[in-house]
């Protein structure tokens, strides 16, 4: 018998928790539906409180190890039709709609490391001699005690991920101190939405291990800090033959900018302020290199004439279903021309 730990995205609002729970099964049973109280994540009433978990994708458990594993899960109503809040359904219809155009996406999601009490965990490590905090800026892909804080859980869910077999691609620190950085793909965007929903519940689990809170807000400390975004790398199959591709998915970004930011995340006008490498939540820009642009085209690109996109405004805490989805439904339906599913997000 191995353990299964099913996972899943609850119905909070405005930013879905990761929920998940343990079911014992034969090693190498077919994953069965399950059922849980929906009344107890925001996604019923009480009356009629039964909803469905559906599995969708499964890795080994690099936490039990021993062939156990951890399956996500999208949310179903009884009836079998998705949750009002599965914002993974659409995703998956967008993405075959689109599917000739093969998609890619790379998410670079940021994290700070907290206290219990809701403080930076390096805010009491990363000081001077005169008690004072140094200010950002050392702390970004730095060694050393006082500078690189937390490192022991980022290696530990570094290596859970490799044992899960997600597609993480890398880890740095950022400007903040406790401020961190882990990449999954490139891979299409169902499955690279998919890894980071599993990676995140991975640092969750892991953290909670050394009493240490693990926060997606997308502005965790005020002042002269940096926030926390997960920037999403885009591509389909002409923008990684055509630089003028790229170009017209900027065009293409730049007709709708108020749908994308309105729901790329809570709280995302105290992050988007024009300050700290972020374009103005209330503007619009691209630019080759430009990390103060809400599209940056990365160097390399118009160098070799091909590649993606970096749109720098999700934040962190985004539903990453959302993002990519949306990102596919405006880049793709202007290259189709204008072939766009009318989506409203549940945000």
């Amino acid at each position: 018998m191995i353990k299964a730990e099913y996972i899943w995205l609850d119905g909070t609002k405005p930013t879905a928790q990761i929920r998940s729970k343990t079911k014992i099964l034969e090693e190498g049973q077919e994953l069965p539906v399950w059922g849980f109280d929906g009344s107890s994540t925001n996604q019923a009433e009480g009356k009629a409180s039964d909803c469905v978990l559906s599995p969708v994708f499964s890795c080994p458990d690099p936490i039990r190890e021993n062939n156990n594993i951890l399956v996500l899960c999208e949310v179903q109503n009884v009836d079998g039709a998705p949750h009002k809040s599965n914002t993974r359904a659409t995703c998956a219809a967008i993405e075959n709609k689109f599917k000739t155009h093969n998609c890619w996406v790379g998410l670079e999601q940021e994290y700070t490391l907290m206290t219990a009490d809701n403080k930076p965990y390096g805010f009491d490590l990363a000081r001077k001699e005169n008690g004072d905090i140094l200010s950002q800026g050392p702390y970004y892909c730095a060694a050393g005690a006082g500078l690189a804080i937390g490192r022991h859980i980022v290696e530990e869910h570094l290596d859970a991920c490799l044992t899960a077999g997600l597609k993480i691609s890398g880890v740095n620190a950022e400007v903040m101190p406790g401020q961190w950085e882990f990449q999954i793909g490139p891979a299409p965007t169902l499955e690279g939405s998919d890894h980071l929903v599993v990676a995140r519940w991975l640092l969750h689990r892991i953290a909670e291990d050394y009493s240490v809170v693990v926060s997606f807000d997308g502005k965790p400390a005020v002042g002269d800090w940096n926030g926390a975004g997960c920037h999403t790398n885009f591509s389909t199959k002409r923008m990684r033959e055509s630089y003028e591709a790229c170009i017209g998915a900027c065009e293409a970004l730049s007709k709708c900018p108020e749908e994308h930011v309105k729901n790329y995340g809570q709280g995302i006008q105290q992050r988007l302020t024009g300050d700290h490498e972020t374009c103005s939540h209330k503007d619009f820009k691209y630019g080759v290199s430009d990390r103060g642009a809400s599209i940056r085209i990365p160097w390399q690109v118009e160098k070799e004439g091909r590649g993606y996109i970096e749109d720098r405004r999700p934040n962190a805490n985004c539903d990453p279903y959302v993002v990519t989805g949306l990102l596919t439904n405006t880049v793709c339906s202007s290259e189709a021309k204008n072939n766009r599913i009318t989506y409203n997000p549940p945000y």
